[in-house]
């Protein structure tokens, strides 16, 4: 039984020992992989927590925002894991400086092909580093608008008013123009055009807008809403009604809607004038020559119209 036992042994120490990988600076057993694997998968799970111990023991104790506090914790996860990662090859016998030349032809061939894998995680770094978005902040970058759930180093995700979730690579907000809703001070300022008919009394105009302004509760009363007189237009006295709110960093559209409402209604109940586009035509006297349709017969002539 005991020589049993023993051969078993030698045969697995064979396979432990059998040499997988032949490098310049030496060689790498399956015990060595196997060593490997296990070190990574720890300096994986040993992350998470010391991730969440930076957070919990070091961040909440300091007077940092919370999206600096996620920006910072993030960066020390990803510094760990590099050097976990280091430290895990040079304990699995890895001869990093035979590994030098390999590595810098694989970069040259995998930086072709993923420029923009490596382009969208430089710009999560800048991202979690600069700041310029943080979770919670409403944004719109293209034709995307919504709140910012969650920033990794490849990709951001935003959650739209309608509960969709979509992925923004993060390339798209250092190389975009970017609309930040909430960065600094989270009250802006909107402005809803609006046509009344020419000889409408501009003071009554002013004072119903002013008051639909002053009835919406989400209306800030500092700064105080103002309406402004753009100019003539062609069909149309052209005004704006500007208002400040914090709303925009949440609701924006309905915002906009429910003072649209109360402005067609106030304007309605103060008898003022939405006009429709007018055009003024002027006829002159003359001869029109009305051609016949193409299936008409030929040889008829034409009818003129005098006027």
């Amino acid at each position: 039984m005991n020589q049993d036992m023993a051969e078993v042994l030698n045969w697995l120490q064979r396979i432990l020992e059998f040499p997988l990988l032949r490098l310049p600076g030496g060689q790498l057993t399956a015990l060595d992989l196997l060593k490997l694997a296990v070190l990574l998968v720890l300096v994986l799970v040993l992350q998470r927590f010391f991730r969440r111990m930076v957070t919990a023991w070091l961040l909440r104790r300091t007077k940092f925002e919370p999206s600096l506090q996620y920006a910072i914790g993030k960066i020390s996860g990803y510094a760990f894991i590099v050097l976990g990662f280091y430290m895990a090859l040079t304990l699995s016998g890895v001869n990093l400086s035979s590994l030098a030349l390999l590595a810098g032809a694989l970069g040259v061939g995998l930086g072709f092909g993923l420029q923009n894998v490596v382009s969208n995680f430089i710009s999560g770094i800048i991202i979690l580093a600069e700041r310029p978005i943080a979770i919670g902040d409403r944004v719109e970058v293209g034709s995307v608008a919504g709140q910012v759930t969650k920033i990794s180093l490849r990709s951001t995700t935003v959650l739209t008013n309608d509960n969709i979730t979509i992925i923004v690579p993060n390339s798209d907000f250092i190389a975009n123009t970017v609309t930040n809703w909430s960065h600094g001070d989270p009250r802006v300022r909107l402005r809803l055009p609006v046509g009344v008919a020419y000889g409408t009394d501009t003071d009554r105009l002013r004072r119903a807008l002013l008051e639909v302004a002053a009835a919406h509760p989400k209306v800030l009363r500092e700064p105080a809403p103002e309406l402004f007189f753009l100019g003539f237009g062609d069909s149309s006295l052209d005004f704006e009604l500007a208002v400040w709110t914090s709303e925009m960093t949440a609701k924006p559209r309905r915002f906009r809607s429910e003072l649209y409402y109360a402005m067609e209604k106030k304007l309605r109940e103060s008898a003022i004038e939405i006009p429709f586009p007018q055009r003024d035509l002027h006829l002159r006297s003359g001869t029109v020559v009305l051609q016949p349709p193409a299936d008409v017969r030929r040889g008829s002539p034409p009818a003129a119209v005098s006027g």
